[in-house]
């Protein structure tokens, strides 16, 4: 079965979730993953699967909401935030969820964490729970890492991954080795590309210097299951036309190399 490709609803910004959709649609995507944020849609089971039913385009995952800007989304409880994404997922019949690590001032929450993604776990077995490798963050000359325990989620270890491909670039590593390490707990990817500059770019994959098309590549012989969710920044777009030209490039690209077996 080929491997669904999703639009994240965070790749249209600053258009709206349903905007998401629409996109998808147009540009022949598989399905949404949806970023809960700050958009009421967003956060809306009914007006979700309102867009869905309108579109004929399926959510695949959900972000929870996990961004310094939506802390208060739902509840000023981070584990609340969380059930409530994996309900929502739920509802829409989407497979995965996406987390962050906590962040280092999220002391109780890092200190419950794993446990608590083990309870959802149990309590929504069709759900996986998906912690996201995240990044260091340079300002000037310090480095500072803003995750408990750490920005890479394999050294805690924990039954399901996202791995965020940008991210990897930020982060200066190769993504390739990072889905090495998660091993058979790879549950979902984050494409986008990087050019390893210490920052977290989100570029069309093959715009950047990351083996964005080695890693589709692998994912077959991988076991792979899941899905890609394509986490492209187009803020910058001058108009819609050009968002979407962006956006059926990573498209294609990700259709291209998925259907190329990996020579080793």
């Amino acid at each position: 079965m080929p491997v669904p490709i999703a639009l994240s609803s965070s790749s249209v910004f600053p258009e709206p979730t349903a905007a998401a959709f629409e996109m998808a649609a147009t540009l022949g995507y598989d399905g949404v993953e949806v970023m809960v944020w700050t958009d009421a849609v967003s956060q809306d089971a009914g007006a979700l699967q309102g867009l869905v039913k309108h579109y004929g385009v399926p959510v695949l995952s959900v972000h929870a909401p996990c961004l310094l800007v939506t802390q208060r989304v739902w509840s000023n409880d981070p584990m609340d935030r969380l059930r409530r994404a994996v309900v929502l997922a739920e509802s829409l019949e989407a497979t995965t969820v996406v987390v962050h690590p906590p962040f280092t001032w999220q002391r109780d929450y890092a200190r419950s964490f794993a446990d608590g993604i083990e309870k959802l776990s149990t309590r929504h077995p069709g759900i996986r729970i998906a912690v996201e490798n995240m990044y260091p963050v340079r300002l000037a000359r310090r480095t500072f890492v803003p995750y408990s325990p750490g920005w890479d989620p394999t050294q805690t270890g924990y039954g399901s991954y996202t791995l965020d491909v940008s991210h990897c670039a930020a982060s200066r590593i190769n993504s390739l080795d990072m889905a090495d390490r998660m091993g058979a707990g790879l549950a979902h990817i984050h494409l986008g590309d990087g050019t390893g500059e210490g920052r977290d770019e989100h570029l069309v994959p093959g715009r950047g210097n990351q083996p964005c098309a080695e890693l589709l590549a692998s994912l077959g012989e991988r076991g792979f299951t899941g899905s890609v969710a394509l986490e492209v920044a187009t803020r910058g777009a001058r108009s819609r036309s050009v968002r979407e030209a962006a956006l059926a490039e990573a498209l294609a690209f990700t259709r291209t190399h998925l259907a190329v077996p990996l020579s080793r």
